[in-house]
């Protein structure tokens, strides 16, 4: 071992390691950000310096890939700290209820949208809101030619398919909940 490496890495290990500055580089991240990352121990670098400045090896950069990646799902730091450290059957229990909590939110902010295009009482705006209606939705489907007894067919094939989505879906139409629940029951009777 040269006397300039840090401790514990050969020589041609070290001119592969990222410093703090160029590890932020690569993952458009600040060096506050990185700090704290090891401050909290989600994060720590393999390596020193002979200045002691943090060095960050190969397998630190793929921990950090898979933070980003759990970062861009939007979990809590917390939540990946224990990712990082679970087995593949603890880790997908956590993602998995990350899902539901998505799938939740997502299902609040539907209801959100309908109440307020319906505050806002303007074709124009619920067109541009991107929100679906269930007039607008069997206008849609009528107009491409389906009939009653296609569109019946169409939600007996999605429930089959999808349950969970189907119902995701008719809640995005603003439906209420007992109509919901009555094409629900003629799609698995039919």
């Amino acid at each position: 071992m040269n006397r300039g490496s840090p401790v514990g890495f050969p020589v041609n290990e070290v001119a592969k390691m990222l410093t703090v500055g160029q590890l932020g580089k690569l993952f458009k991240l600040s060096r506050s950000t990185l700090l704290y990352y090891d401050a909290i121990g989600l994060l720590s670098p393999s390596g020193r310096s002979s200045a002691n400045y943090r060095l960050y090896s190969e397998s630190d950069v793929r921990r950090l890939e898979r933070i980003k990646i759990y970062r861009d799902a939007g979990l809590p730091l917390e939540v990946i700290g224990d990712l990082l450290q679970a087995d593949s059957g603890s880790a997908a229990a956590l993602l998995e209820r990350h899902l539901l909590e998505v799938n939740r939110e997502i299902a609040r902010l539907r209801q959100q949208q309908q109440v307020i295009a319906k505050l806002l009482n303007d074709e124009h705006a619920l067109r541009d809101s991107r929100a679906m209606t269930k007039e607008r939705w069997v206008a849609l489907l009528a107009a491409t030619g389906l009939s009653e007894e296609g569109m019946r067919k169409w939600h007996v094939e999605f429930e089959k398919m999808s349950p969970e989505a189907h119902q995701d879906f008719l809640e995005s139409l603003g439906i209420p909940a007992e109509e919901i629940s009555a094409i629900r029951h003629f799609s698995k009777t039919t």
